[in-house]
């Protein structure tokens, strides 16, 4: 057990580091272009990943062994590795004709950079959205395996295929909302949606009736559009409001700020799981009443709502154009 935490601790060392990475190169790359696009086909395919993850690990484990679903992993890893070598090659390419046509280079990291980053109301506005919405996400879909089996009678073998209606809900949907908003605007708009849309999926699954199957796969459908909508354009909306030579900084303080507030939720969850929301299954075993995690969850989609409010009134007042196009024509 200690080996297996060892290992997805570095693990998600490496994944943070890579999407830190990733999202500032698409900025770059894509600048004053279709950058929400760009990078609501990165989501898309992260969440091709985890509803993969999610809907086959336990079948193949079943079916082959349990080292059989870490071993397609390292593939997929190795897959990764050659993928970002040939990327590196396209970069270099990159920064000559950058140089050929005499740009200004961007200028050194400083720490000062960080305590200018850490003045931005919008900044902060922003990570604290982050911070919520995913917070009611995330952790949900830690759990979602279970919810389905104690609160819908879902066979276990078959409860992660609808959690798994979520990411790949947002595969399509995430690209779609984001080319909405390069070539529309209406982006702190477009948050406030999301959120919205967040309160009621779990307002309905905190309802103690309705518990059949069909309604909790109609109900995670709604979930998989909020969830597409609020992050096409919460991260193409931060070169907006932070300058391009900071955003690296600016992405990895928001990631930084985002797994602080999941793994407090996982916790807290946790206990409010073991210490309230015990019931008999009969025979002997235990099973979990999910109402008020689910209540927990809506309090978290009410605040993202409040601050994404307060996010679009901050625009308008500072003028950092998230309801303008990301293309400049």
């Amino acid at each position: 057990m200690i080996v297996a935490a060892v290992g997805f601790a570095i693990f998600g060392v490496g994944i943070e580091t890579a999407g830190i990475t990733v999202t500032k190169v698409i900025a770059r790359w894509f600048k004053e272009k279709e950058i929400a696009l760009a990078m609501g086909l990165q989501v898309a395919v992260a969440r091709l990943d985890t509803g993969l993850a999610l809907s086959t690990t336990i079948p193949i484990a079943m079916r082959f062994s349990l080292s059989t679903p870490v071993l397609l992993g390292l593939i997929l890893l190795c897959i990764g590795l050659l993928a970002y070598l040939v990327f590196c090659v396209m970069d270099k390419r990159l920064d000559e004709s950058l140089e050929a046509g005499r740009y200004e280079p961007e200028d050194p990291f400083r720490l000062s950079d960080i305590g200018i980053i850490l003045k931005n109301r919008g900044f902060w506005l922003l990570a604290v959205l982050c911070v919520l919405f995913y917070s009611a996400v995330f952790p949900f879909l830690k759990y979602a395996t279970e919810l389905m089996i104690y609160k819908y009678r879902v066979d276990p073998e078959l409860a992660g295929i609808i959690p798994a209606i979520l990411p790949f809900g947002t595969i399509l949907l995430t690209p779609l909302f984001g080319s909405m908003y390069d070539r529309k605007g209406k982006g702190a708009t477009i948050m406030i949606y999301g959120s919205v849309m967040l309160i009621g999926v779990h307002l309905l699954f905190t309802l103690p009736f309705l518990n059949y199957w069909w309604f909790a796969g109609m109900v995670m459908l709604i979930l998989g559009v909020a969830f597409s909508l609020v992050p096409s354009a919460m991260w193409p909306s931060v070169p907006k409001i932070i300058p391009e030579k900071q955003l690296g900084s600016a992405y990895a303080l928001i990631f930084y700020t985002q797994n602080i507030g999941l793994s407090m939720v996982l916790l807290l969850i946790g206990f409010v799981l073991e210490n309230y929301c015990k019931t008999d299954a009969g025979d002997g075993r235990i099973a979990y009443d999910y109402t008020l995690p689910m209540a927990i969850f809506t309090l978290f989609g009410l605040l993202a709502l409040g601050v994404a409010l307060l996010l679009k009134a901050e625009d308008r007042k500072k003028g950092y154009g998230l309801e303008e196009a990301n293309i400049k024509r």
